[in-house]
């Protein structure tokens, strides 16, 4: 029998049936990744290709898929149709190929996880297969076009600039069909695990040192921080790009250090849409001074006081000039300033590392557990940005 068990190799098994089969290309995925969809279509001409997957907006908002990536099957042709609660991991490849897996259409899935499953090219395996995407296929009905995917950016970029703040159970919804499959577990966050870049933003200054004992709660409510984190005039953060994290860190004393108090996935700064309303002004008059924003969502922070916190100290104690990205190139060329705590002086905030930021993440997660995380009601608390950004969505 032509049946294969594998654990291993993923990418190059997908590869191979793609240059044995391009006639038809059937999927059922749950999550797809922009550049998983790259390397499927890197191929050439598929004759047809279809693709059953989630709609949950929950998990395009959260990074556990790509709304990039349906787009780009399909400008390619596809036709998509999403259905609720999906778990399965289906490949078929006309009618030569069927590959069975736990390997979401995932970079990672394909390259680094651990994954099983078999690939096989039996007639009455392939056959069963077929039928089975044949039934999911006629339930879950609608194809997905570009308009129902340009609402849903929209509706997300909207909800990111309002800081992504606490709603109800499914906050975003979910447009798949409801084809009777039980709920999975939610996921973890991914857009954590996949950031690229990482800073730590800076409230407070030298002479408006907190103290230890000052509530998490009270700091963000003070900074405003669980959706936008502020700049000084006349300093655009031009840096920052589009999700990467932004740990919150608090000046304190006795002894002075900075306290990292949570984290949040950032919005790029775009001039106008991300500058201090006169309600933000009424609201908190100290921003006339640092009007510029750095959007931000899915911000979580300790359920604790500052004293909970990560010190700042405690990261460049550990890593020295491989605490910060500057620092760090400094050291590479040998020249320049080379101590970190020189590069974080009169700074709105400092880029880390790659190692810094997994550093912090550690030890964020580490506090997560022992202390808890602020609930979604206590942050129901705080005032939220109305999002009038980029119109409203519209739905279906």
């Amino acid at each position: 029998m032509d049946f294969r068990l594998i654990d291993a190799g993923w990418d190059s098994e997908f590869d191979a049936c793609l240059q044995g089969d391009r006639s038809t290309l059937r999927i059922v995925c749950p999550f797809i990744k922009a550049r998983a969809a790259e390397r499927l279509l890197r191929h050439g001409k598929l004759g047809k290709l279809q693709v059953i997957t989630r709609f949950n907006l929950n998990d395009f908002c959260d990074g556990v898929s790509d709304l990039s990536a349906l787009r780009l099957l399909l400008g390619y042709g596809a036709r998509i149709r999403g259905v609720r609660n999906l778990h399965a991991k289906l490949y078929l490849f006309g009618e030569s190929r069927v590959m069975v897996t736990s390997a979401n259409l995932t970079d990672r899935a394909l390259t680094k996880n651990q994954e099983f499953g078999f690939v096989a090219g039996h007639p009455a395996i392939i056959s069963r297969c077929n039928q089975y995407f044949d039934d999911l296929w006629a339930k879950a009905k609608h194809d997905l076009t570009a308009a129902r995917l340009s609402d849903w950016e929209l509706r997300i970029t909207n909800y990111r600039a309002a800081g992504g703040p606490p709603r109800p159970a499914g906050r975003l919804g979910d447009e798949g069909v409801d084809v009777g499959v039980r709920a999975e577990p939610a996921a973890l966050p991914a857009l954590v695990e996949g950031a690229v870049q990482a800073f730590v933003k800076f409230f407070g200054e030298g002479h408006d040192r907190a103290d230890r004992s000052m509530s998490v709660a009270s700091a963000i409510e003070r900074s405003g921080c669980h959706w936008a984190c502020t700049y000084p005039r006349g300093k655009r953060p031009r840096s920052v790009k589009e999700s990467a994290l932004m740990f919150m860190g608090r000046l304190v004393h006795q002894p002075n250090d900075i306290l990292i108090y949570g984290r949040a996935v950032a919005m790029q700064h775009q001039p106008g849409r991300d500058d201090a309303s006169a309600e933000d002004l009424q609201r908190r008059p100290w921003k006339e001074r640092w009007p510029h924003y750095i959007r931000v969502h899915h911000a979580e922070f300790i359920a604790g006081s500052l004293a909970d916190g990560i010190p700042l100290g405690g990261l460049m104690n550990a890593l020295g000039s491989d605490s910060f990205a500057s620092v760090q190139r400094n050291a590479a060329a040998g020249n320049g300033n080379t101590d970190p705590r020189m590069a974080i002086r009169q700074q709105a905030a400092v880029e880390l590392t790659p190692k810094a930021m997994l550093w912090l993440n550690r030890r964020l997660e580490a506090a997560f557990r022992q202390h808890g995380k602020l609930a979604p009601s206590d942050l129901a608390q705080l005032d939220w940005p109305k999002p009038p950004f980029f119109g409203r969505g519209s739905g279906r």
